[in-house]
This record gives structure tokens, C-alpha cells and sequence, in this order.
């Protein structure tokens, strides 16, 4: 007995690099060509067109009843499709889908999913199908030996490798796929634009991608929402092949409430809604006070948001609410589809369509041919049955005769295989007098469209014409008007945060101890609120709850805070180290808050400041931004407020008792830095620290200024102002005899 034990060297040896390699591109080809994305022919990928296809077999026309979808779905994955049953089924559901197809090819009956959730739909013992009328213009010439056929999966049946569709299915449903190392993202289009551009391209062979968007405008979903891209922008994303499209909700004011009527593609009111209902829950909406959802087989889309009172803006709410939630949508487009000559390739308008038209072009080649061919072989048929009725006598007689009877009358008759086999299958009633002058008929009417078939065969320009009228006819006949209107409008922004908070009065106190609190209104008194054992008040700012509140430390950093999420006054507050990290031993200072176009003088001890807007104080950073510039040993001074509407003089005093006033105008504007000199203070007593600047107020021609030493205060009017008047960076004027140890200044409030 011979041993057929085999070792392991007797086996191919691959190096498992080599293996993983082909595996992986095996499967990847296999992905990209038989999966994901849609050949350019027919617009479908695979398992589309064999759902089609099988649903065609089973006499599922739209004029028949409609059947089981289980009954499809088993034909499909059975004979075609041998992958799982609920992938096959969603697919085809997907399809009957007529927010998710804008020209659906099946027309279901039972729940095939809604807007509010797309996968929703029955199972598929529960639903029936059949083809939509539409499906038509991918079958309808199926038979005419337009297209290539191939074994399916186990070899026991044949199934199209391509569907002769008449119309440019993959611009008209636009497909979605993730293959392996690349996608598609083609958004469906309106059938009459598309036609219209396919008509302009077989007039104008060399018509570019601009003169093709005088036709197709732009995408058209299946919903009544607004694309708003620019034209420009939509005429690009046609040139290159990719781009992206942004679709926006449609709305009304109907008796003060915001009524939403439409929404982007594949958008799910329920989740709209519930995205707005959560900034309403968090109080990121506060002039919002309720929804509703009003929907109904009337109205499929119908939101409804009702403000808190008539006063509120609905095109800034709206405009806030397209920014953050998905009343605005953006889609991502690729023209990335499996060309005429088999590999996938991302294309403009005009190469697609015109690929595309090639392929029509030879589809209709071959249907003629197979046509002619047809009438040829019957024109032949005819001609000898013709000959058979002129001696049919002599003919009935060698039938009766013969015992091979074919032979003879070929030889007899001088006739063909083919037309000797059918004289022998005529039937006794085709023996009468009136089926010669019928024969004579068909041949004369199949003569003249042998010769029309001939004629536009032999012809370029004729071809072109007959498709044009296919186009142009289907258009007539399944064409609709555009859903998707193409409204140009700027990209919505969201409310800042001071605009969407409520507006009211707040005092922003800061303790000794870097606590801080806000109270509401401006009349109080904050030195007089409770403090914690051993704090006590450091200082306020007058400001509202939507704006920012700005906190300025010993070593020149300013950080921000809204001032709504600031802890109330009612308790003790809480310590800006937990929101904050300021540098080591550098504690708050001062507050600021008030309009973010405010402006303020920031300056130093050592005498440098400068002008600057409270918005470049803000910062989100938990580090803070450095602000001001400090030399080494000197701290910031109070900021000082200006108000824009006065002639305005910034008063500098040191600790020595100089007072220097002197024109705001010579103050520079910086965001940030060191600044100008304001008052000059011997270098030498600065370094030592005897004597520093101690404050600085911006006085208006009508305010007074109080000079305090100690508990002692000078009023100073205008005239007394005008005294210590001099050139910005000057050494100043000394101050009467009792206030020359200055330890603060102040605009005086009545």
C-alpha cells in the first residue's frame, strides 16, 4: 500500500509578509470594487442592483401587487447575494425610503423606518415590496442584450453585471460607501437639471464644467430644507469632484413662533428638538421657553419654538441655534466612482457625464444590434416561409412523403436550416390564404426598420439624437421640480455668551484673600458684607451678569470669568485660586467689569502705563494672560475707568506728595506691554523704594479729585487740577503742606 503522508516541506511556503500582504489587498479590492462604492453604469453597488434584479425576476413591477419583502430577500441572498439577510433587508429599505432616496426604487408597503428614526422599519415577515415605476429606466432594457452577464456566486444561475439604465442613476440617487483607503459621498441631483446638462453635452461635446452648472444648480435632497452654499463654492466642488455642500432648515414666524417646516437630509426632528431642550435645560437658551413638536401626515415637519416674551430677536435665536445644533448641516461630497473601465476614480461633473454618456452610448449600440439582428433573422424566416406558401402543395406533399422531410425541402427549395425548421413547425392555421399577404406585411414593416436600424447604426449623429429623445422622454415622465432651493446665505454664528445670559445689575466683590462674589445691583455697600475670620474687603467693580469679569494680580496677569457663574453674595463666595493659577505669592488685586469696548488705564508703581479696551484683558486660560509689564519690585496700580463721552485728564501722585496732570490724548493704546512713562520718579529713590507712585484717576472737566493722606482728603476741582497741570512724564508739582505723604487718589462720587 502506497504511504501518501505529505510533510510539511511537500506543501508552498509563503512568507507570512507575502501572505498578509495579498490577503489584504485580495480583500481590499474585493471591498472597493464588489462592496462600497457604485459603478458609474448604473449608480449602484452590488448588492443594490441584485435586490433590483431579483425583484424584477420575481414580476415585481409597479403595476403588480406588491409582495413579502422576505420573499425578496430570500430570492436575493439565495440565488445572488450570500450575505446576511438584515444587511440585504436595510438595503433595500433604504431604497423605499423617500427622505433617504430622492428617486426611490422600491415602493414599500407596512413601516419602512421615518425621518425620526430611519432604522425603524419592521421586519421584513411584516413589510411587502414591489419596484417603483421609476426602477423602470434600469430595467426596462435588460432583455435587449444591452449588457454583460455573469455566474452568480455558486455558477447555477446568470445575473447581470450591470443594469442598461437610461438615466444617470448616480448623480440622480448619489450613493454613500467607506471602502479600504478611500470613500464616496455623491448627493442625489434633480432628473430634469441632470438631463438638461446630459443633453447639453451631447450638443456641445466640448462643454466645460461651468457651462454644465447652467443646468445642474446644485445637489437636490429629498427634503424642502435650503442649500446654502454659495454658487461659487457648489462650481468648484463640480470642478475638482469633492467639496461639501451646507444645507440649513427652513422657518417661519407665524404669530411670534419660530415654525420649522423642513429640515437638512437625514436630519431627526426628535433629535433637534432634543439637542434644543438640552441648552434650554443647561440655561444656554433663556429667551427660549418651550417646544412642541406639531407633526403630522398634513404637515411631516412642523417644530414649533415658542419665545419667552415678543420682544426677543428670532433671527438671532434661529441664527444661534443653525450654529449649534443640526438645523444646519454640512455634507461632505466625493465623486468617487467605478469607471467604464473598471477602477474606482474621483471625477467632475463633466468627466462623469460624460463617461456615463459613453456608457449609454454603447448600451444603445448593443440594443440596436441585438435589434437588428433580431429582424435580420426574421427577415429571413419570412422569406422562406414565403416561398413555402407559393408551392405549398409540393410542400405538404414531401412532409407527407419524407420520412426526413428538412433535407429535401432545403434542397428542393434552396433553403437554410433555419427556415426549413420553420415551415415544419407552422400549424395547419397559418395555412390560410390571409397569412401570405401577412407575411407580406411584417417583411415590408421589418424591412424599413432593418434599414432605420441600419441607418442610425452607421450614424454618430443620429445615436446622439435617439438618446437625446430617450433622455428628454424619461425626463417628461419621471422629471420632478427641484426640493432643495439654493438660497445663498453667510454661515450662522452662535450668541456669545453675554448675549444669551440675562442682563442685569451685579457688583463684583474681591476679598483680601482672592474670594470673590457677586452681588445683585450696583448700590452696594461692599466693604460692609460679612467676610471670612481674617479677610476683609480688597475691592468691586460695577458691571452686569453678561458680561466678563476681569481680575488683575501683583504680578501684571489679567484673567476672566463671566460674571453670571460667579457664587452670590449671600455667602462668603469662593477662593479664584480654584478657577485659577496665578504665580506663586501673586495675589488678586483689583476687579473690572463693564462694556468689553470700555477702556481702561492700566499702569505700574513705577510711573509706566497705558490706555487699553477691557477686552484684551480676557483670557480663558486658567494661567491668565500677562497684561502688564513690571519691573522688578514694582505692582500694578488701581485701573483707572474712562469715560468716552469727557474731555478727559489723567492725574499721577507719589508716595512724596507729587501731583502731575496732564492730557489723556498723550497716553499711548497698547493691548498690552509696559507703556509710557506717566510721572517721572527719580530712578534712584524707585530702586530703594522710597518713593513710588501710589495712584492715578482719569478726572472729567467736571469731577473733583480726592487726594488722600491717611484719613486726611484734599478736594481738588478743576481749577485746583489745573494748578498741577504739565507735560506727560514730568516730575510734577508738590501738594500743600499736611498731604505730601499721599497714600491713594480717587474721582470723588456723590
Amino acid at each position: 500500500m502506497t504511504d501518501i503522508t505529505l510533510s510539511f516541506e511537500d506543501h508552498e511556503r509563503i512568507p507570512l509578509k507575502d501572505y498578509a500582504e495579498k490577503a489584504y489587498l485580495d480583500y481590499s479590492m474585493y471591498v472597493v470594487l464588489d462592496r462600497a462604492l457604485p459603478h458609474i453604469g448604473d449608480g449602484l453597488k452590488p448588492v443594490q442592483r441584485r435586490i433590483v434584479y431579483a425583484m424584477s425576476e420575481l414580476g415585481l413591477s409597479a403595476t403588480s401587487k406588491h409582495k413579502k419583502s422576505a420573499r425578496t430577500v430570500g430570492d436575493v441572498i439565495g440565488k445572488f447575494h450570500p450575505h446576511g439577510d438584515s444587511a440585504c433587508y436595510e438595503a433595500m429599505v433604504l431604497m423605499a425610503q423617500p427622505f433617504s432616496y430622492r428617486y426611490p426604487l422600491v415602493d414599500g408597503q407596512g413601516n419602512f423606518g421615518s425621518p425620526d428614526d430611519p432604522k425603524s422599519f419592521a421586519a421584513m415577515r411584516y413589510t411587502e415590496s414591489r419596484l417603483t415605476a421609476y426602477a423602470r429606466t434600469l430595467l426596462s432594457e435588460l432583455g435587449m442584450g444591452t449588457v454583460e452577464w455573469g455566474p452568480n456566486f455558486d455558477g447555477t444561475m446568470k445575473e447581470p453585471i450591470l443594469l442598461p439604465a437610461r438615466l444617470p442613476n448616480v448623480l440622480l440617487n448619489g450613493s454613500t460607501g467607506i471602502a479600504v483607503g478611500m470613500s464616496t459621498d455623491i448627493p442625489p441631483h434633480n432628473l430634469r437639471e441632470v438631463v438638461s446638462a446630459c443633453v447639453r453635452l451631447l450638443e456641445q461635446p466640448k462643454s466645460t464644467v461651468s457651462d454644465l452648472t447652467e443646468h445642474v444648480k446644485g445637489p437636490d435632497f429629498p427634503t424642502d430644507a435650503e442649500i446654502i452654499t454659495p454658487a461659487d463654492d457648489i462650481r468648484a466642488l463640480y470642478e475638482t469632484g469633492h467639496g461639501s455642500v451646507k444645507m440649513r432648515a427652513v422657518w417661519e414666524n407665524e404669530n411670534g413662533e419660530v415654525v420649522i417646516t423642513a429640515l437638512p437630509h437625514q436630519v431627526s426632528p426628535a433629535k433637534v428638538l432634543e439637542q434644543i431642550a438640552a441648552q434650554m435645560q443647561a440655561k444656554k437658551l433663556p429667551m427660549v421657553e418651550d417646544l412642541r413638536d406639531e407633526s403630522d401626515h398634513e404637515n411631516p415637519t412642523r417644530l414649533v419654538i415658542v419665545p419667552r416674551s415678543n420682544r426677543v430677536d428670532l433671527e438671532q435665536v434661529m441664527n444661534h441655534l443653525f450654529a449649534t445644533t443640526d438645523l444646519e448641516r454640512n455634507y461632505r461630497v466625493n465623486f468617487n466612482v467605478i469607471g467604464t473601465n473598471g477602477k474606482p476614480q474621483v471625477m467632475d461633473l463633466a468627466k462623469l457625464l460624460r463617461e456615463w454618456l459613453d456608457y449609454r452610448m454603447n448600451t444603445v449600440i448593443r440594443r440596436l444590434e441585438h435589434r437588428l439582428d433580431q429582424v435580420t433573422d426574421r427577415l429571413h424566416i419570412l422569406e422562406g416561409l414565403l416561398i413555402a406558401y407559393l408551392d405549398i402543395d409540393e410542400v405538404i406533399h414531401i412532409i407527407r412523403t419524407e420520412d426526413e422531410p428538412k433535407p429535401v425541402l432545403m434542397k428542393r427549395f434552396n433553403l437554410t436550416g433555419t427556415q426549413a425548421e420553420a415551415i415544419l413547425e407552422l400549424k395547419l392555421r397559418h395555412l390560410a390564404k390571409l397569412e401570405e399577404m401577412k407575411i407580406r406585411g411584417e417583411q415590408e414593416e421589418l424591412e424599413k426598420e432593418r434599414k432605420a436600424l441600419e441607418t442610425t447604426l452607421g450614424s454618430r449623429a443620429r445615436l446622439k439624437t435617439l438618446i437625446k429623445k430617450e433622455l428628454l422622454a424619461d425626463a417628461e415622465t419621471y422629471g420632478d421640480e427641484r426640493r432643495s432651493r439654493l438660497v445663498e446665505r453667510s454661515a450662522a454664528q452662535p450668541m456669545k455668551q453675554e448675549q444669551i445670559i440675562p442682563s442685569e445689575p451685579v457688583t463684583i466683590v474681591l476679598s483680601k484673600s482672592g474670594w470673590v462674589r457677586a452681588a445683585k445691583g450696583h448700590d452696594i455697600d461692599a466693604a460692609a458684607l460679612n467676610y471670612k475670620a481674617g479677610d476683609e474687603y480688597q475691592h468691586s467693580a460695577a458691571g452686569r451678569s453678561n458680561e466678563q469679569a476681569v481680575f488683575l494680580d501683583a504680578s501684571g496677569r489679567a484673567y476672566a470669568l463671566v460674571a453670571h457663574t460667579l457664587p452670590s453674595a449671600r455667602g462668603l463666595g469662593e477662593p479664584l485660586s480654584s478657577r485659577f493659577s496665578p504665580p506663586d505669592g501673586a495675589g488678586f488685586l483689583y476687579t473690572l467689569a463693564g462694556d468689553a469696548k470700555r477702556k481702561v488705564l492700566l499702569a505700574s508703581s513705577f510711573g509706566y502705563g497705558f490706555v487699553t479696551e477691557l477686552e484684551n484683558l480676557y483670557s480663558r486660560m486658567k494661567a491668565g494672560k500677562a497684561m502688564i509689564s513690571l519691573p522688578a519690585g514694582a505692582v500694578p496700580l488701581e485701573p483707572a475707568c474712562i469715560d468716552p463721552e469727557s474731555t478727559s485728564t489723567v492725574v499721577c501722585a507719589t508716595s512724596d506728595g507729587y501731583l502731575l496732570a496732564f492730557p489723556l490724548a498723550e497716553v499711548p493704546e497698547l493691548s498690552k506691554g509696559k507703556g509710557n512713562k506717566l510721572i517721572n520718579v527719580p530712578p534712584k529713590r524707585l530702586k530703594a523704594g522710597e518713593e513710588q507712585v501710589v495712584g492715578l484717576a482719569v478726572v472729567g472737566e467736571k469731577d473733583e479729585l480726592l487726594v488722600w493722606a491717611g484719613q486726611r482728603y484734599l478736594r481738588m476741582g478743576e481749577k485746583d487740577i489745573d494748578h498741577f497741570r504739565g507735560e506727560r512724564a514730568h516730575r510734577g508739582r508738590k501738594l500743600p503742606r499736611g498731604f505730601q505723604r499721599v497714600t491713594r487718589i480717587e474721582v470723588a462720587r456723590d
